[in-house]
């Protein structure tokens, strides 16, 4: 099923296949109004340019090469991101990017994804580059998908009316950070990690806003272990190009 939805520049396309074929391999293969000398791979926390004219022993090796949610040609002015849900095997040429659908392989396993598939990739044009076109969003997007959860409430209406019609849980502001994870801290219960990094290769300021008065208060490493003094309530925090950064954060009121 092609999928096109209204003012999108996205074409997703659903797919369904009972799949029984043995040492078959079944690409799809998008040739592009446009050339490039290098394509951009989605890698964890990051992405990784390589060249679509391979010319060392080491290149021409890579005819197939592994990304998590996208991979993108582009030129100065224009270009094309090819998303999936979950295939990683993708391969490029100046003009053309091809994702690898299914396989036929036996070894170790004869019976390897022999049964029903049901999987969805797209087609993002875009103006620009991949960071202008928020191309690590759109990837995000396809994979985790915007839930929608009616919840009963034993409110009065007239209270309800008086609420704000826009609420928000902690927005960090900037478009070059991802939230990787918010989780209640190890070692303190009334502290929450906020683990977040940067995805365009560029210096992000976070500016953060919530309606739960929560407040940054520090930082950690990755074993959650405090590596900076107390930062500036509601302040500017700065995040390096691709950094992985781990916020502690609290309550105000619980202080």
């Amino acid at each position: 099923e092609y999928v096109l939805d209204a003012d999108s520049a996205m074409l997703k396309i659903h797919t369904q296949v009972e799949w029984h074929e043995r040492h078959v391999l079944v690409k799809a293969a998008f040739p592009l109004n446009l050339e490039a000398d290098s394509a951009t791979y989605e890698i964890p926390c990051g992405a990784i340019a390589r060249t679509t004219r391979p010319q060392t022993p080491a290149q021409k090796a890579q005819w197939e090469v592994p990304a998590l949610h996208w991979a993108d040609l582009s030129d100065d002015t224009y270009g094309v991101s090819l998303l999936n849900d979950c295939k990683y095997g993708y391969d490029c040429q100046p003009g053309q990017i091809r994702l690898t659908l299914l396989r036929g392989a036996t070894w170790p396993n004869p019976e390897a994804d022999l049964g029903r598939h049901t999987f969805t990739y797209a087609l993002y044009a875009h103006a620009g580059g991949w960071q202008a076109a928020q191309t690590v969003r759109q990837g995000y997007e396809l994979n985790l998908p915007l839930q929608v959860k009616m919840l009963k409430t034993q409110t009065s209406p007239a209270i309800i009316s008086t609420q704000p019609t826009i609420r928000q849980f902690f927005n960090i502001v900037a478009n070059n950070l991802i939230v990787m994870a918010f989780k209640q801290a190890e070692n303190a219960q009334d502290e929450w990690l906020l683990r977040v990094y940067e995805c365009h290769g560029k210096i992000a300021q976070i500016h953060y806003e919530n309606d739960l008065n929560l407040s940054v208060v520090g930082a950690t490493d990755l074993l959650e272990q405090s590596i900076l003094p107390k930062t500036d309530q509601g302040g500017t925090i700065t995040v390096q190009p691709w950094q992985i950064l781990s916020l502690r954060v609290r309550s105000l009121s619980a202080t």
